[in-house]
């Protein structure tokens, strides 16, 4: 028989505090509300006024409802006027001395079957409820901020949280109108024990210069469709705050990929503590203000020095070569697309003038320009054929040998000052510059697929790539309409060397029985805006695939949080590759 749960107390009436009555009232239950003091309660009162009349204005609330919702919400500076409520949730800032103060006396004043609820973020439940005499009562419940807006709710049990506890609150959680997923109790629980490790590897990223800030987050929105890229969502969760996550969690894992960055720390010395400071890795133009005021695009090369590009070659007659004869086409560029065989350059273009009669019905594009996108390429079969290009595209097997020999034979026929790129998502650039006699003119551009859809191209410059091939091979990008962003020549550039570890945690937290693939995959999906899931996304990927960029990290890095999780290497062997074998992390 599940609780009867109608009046519940908030302990803490700050931004989430208020925002978890909010909810609580909305749903039409009663809510009583402590503070330390009138002051507490005044500002506490404040929020809540503040974002109900914001409710208003949007036409989420009318006035009646707006006036029944804060009529349910009792505030108040004493813990025992709690002694009648049937849950307790605290929301006090993140200190365990103050919260297991919170919880000792809350064992004092309510009756012993009421559940205690801590909204902690990163400390562990387990040595909160041991200052209560009833830690078989006590639990998790981490609301994401704004709570009236974001639909997650973390449930954490302890070893000892009773199981009924557990279904009564995701019960409870789901009456709310949430998403609660469940838990086991450890630090950053599943969305920011995932989230974070991805944001202190882009800070090391940051801070070893090998990207600037404005391509480390283009790639991340471009190149995974990620709200926001990661070093402005830091600015915006605040730098003191992350650090403090990531602090905690290290101090649980002992896993070096949780160990804050030593920029971090500076910069929180510097007060640069993100928008709330008004600066943090960018500059705002004042405190809690979104607007950026010194965001240069770097990725706006020098043109000048850009060598000119009017034809372009393409080498291959997979999915990204056509895609990519298609993306120079449309924008006006000559493409002399080279295949192994005369039926295979012939299905190539196939290939493209399907892709092309889509757009046309989709109405993206007229048939006249179509038909001229289609005029302008050229298959072929000789290497020869390349000799007049500007600009030569590999986009054959991700092989070493077979990318080598092909950078060989361009050597022999492509003109001086012509630019010789590779497609390459996982290689070693470098390899394919030193099959040539040239590797000045060698760069990466790296487009994700589908190309003609896909905004990002990673352009990856060698230490031996000329500055005015890269400012070239930055500016036919931006010409055809791409968001390029720079980087040097290591294993995963800037999307999988990112994305891969974040995957490579969440198999390893499935592995270690803390949560499931679906509670996983909604935490992040529902609690940080993701557009998928880490198993949906493994699984669309490929799992081999996934597990081949995997070892090639680690393989670069050494770095032991790299290592790819066993479960991955299980489900490869036994044939669960994923969507396209119809079974990987899920069935199909």
């Amino acid at each position: 028989m599940a609780r009867e749960i109608s009046t519940v107390g908030v302990v803490g009436l700050g931004t989430m505090g208020a925002g978890i009555a909010e909810v609580l009232a909305r749903s039409g239950l009663g809510v009583v509300a402590v503070e330390l003091d009138e002051a507490g309660v005044e500002r506490g009162l404040g929020h809540l006024r503040h974002s109900t009349e914001r409710a208003l204005a949007g036409g989420k609330l009318d006035e009646a409802g707006r006036a029944a919702l804060l009529g349910r919400i009792r505030a108040t500076t004493s813990l025992a006027e709690l002694s009648e409520v049937d849950l307790v949730i605290e929301a006090i800032p993140e200190n365990l001395a103050a919260k297991a103060e919170v919880f000792t006396q809350l064992d004092q004043v309510t009756r012993p079957d009421v559940v205690f609820a801590s909204n902690t973020s990163s400390l562990s439940i387990t040595e909160i409820g041991v200052h209560t005499a009833r830690p078989g009562k006590v639990v998790g419940m981490h609301f994401f901020n704004p709570a009236p807006v974001l639909k997650l709710v973390e449930v954490v049990r302890t070893v000892v949280t009773e199981p009924d506890v557990v279904s009564d609150v995701v019960e409870f959680a789901q009456r709310l109108g949430k998403s609660p997923v469940v838990i086991g109790d450890r630090a950053g629980f599943i969305a920011n024990a995932l989230l974070f490790g991805y944001l202190n590897h882009a800070v090391r990223m940051y801070e070893q210069r090998y990207a600037t800030r404005e391509d480390l987050d283009a790639a991340m929105r471009f190149g995974c469709g990620y709200p926001m890229g990661p070093l402005a969502l830091l600015d915006l969760i605040g730098l003191d705050t992350a650090y403090e996550i990531l602090d905690t969690m290290y101090h649980q894992s002992r896993n070096r990929l949780h160990a804050p960055a030593p920029l971090l720390k500076q910069m929180i010395t510097a007060g640069q503590l993100g928008r709330k400071s008004g600066h943090g890795f960018y500059a705002y133009d004042a405190p809690d203000s979104p607007v950026v005021v010194d965001s240069a695009v770097s990725a706006e090369a020098d043109s000048s020095v850009a060598r000119e590009v009017r034809s372009v070659g393409v080498i291959g007659t997979g999915t990204m070569a056509t895609g990519i004869a298609e993306v120079f086409a449309k924008r006006g560029f000559a493409v002399v697309l080279r295949a192994r065989s005369t039926e295979k350059a012939e299905a190539s273009v196939a290939k493209v003038k399907k892709s092309l009669d889509k757009a046309v019905v989709k109405g993206k594009l007229s048939e006249e320009d179509a038909a001229a996108a289609l005029g302008r390429i050229r298959p072929v079969t000789e290497f020869e054929a390349l000799a007049g290009v500007d600009l030569v595209v590999e986009a054959v097997a991700e092989e070493l040998s077979v990318k080598q020999a092909v950078f060989s034979a361009l050597d022999e026929v492509a003109k001086p000052g012509a630019v010789l790129a590779t497609t390459t998502s996982s290689l070693p650039v470098i390899e394919c510059a030193a099959a040539t006699s040239r590797p000045g003119d060698v760069i990466g551009l790296h487009f994700f697929n589908p190309a003609p859809v896909m905004k990002l191209v990673e352009v990856v410059s060698t230490i031996a790539t000329a500055p005015d091939v890269t400012a070239t091979a930055t500016a036919v990008c931006a010409a055809v309409g791409k968001h390029p962003v720079q980087c040097g020549d290591r294993a995963g550039f800037i999307v999988n060397a990112l994305l891969f570890p974040y995957l490579n945690d969440a198999v390893k937290m499935l592995e270690a029985h803390y949560a499931s693939a679906d509670d996983i995959d909604t935490a992040m999906k529902v609690g940080c805006g993701l557009p998928m899931g880490p198993f949906e996304l493994l699984d669309v990927v490929g799992l081999d695939v996934s597990l081949a960029i995997e070892r090639t990290l680690f393989n670069e890095f050494r770095e032991e949080g790299f290592a790819p999780a066993p479960l991955l290497e299980h489900l490869v062997t036994a044939g669960r590759l994923g969507r396209k074998t119809g079974k990987g992390f899920k069935d199909y």
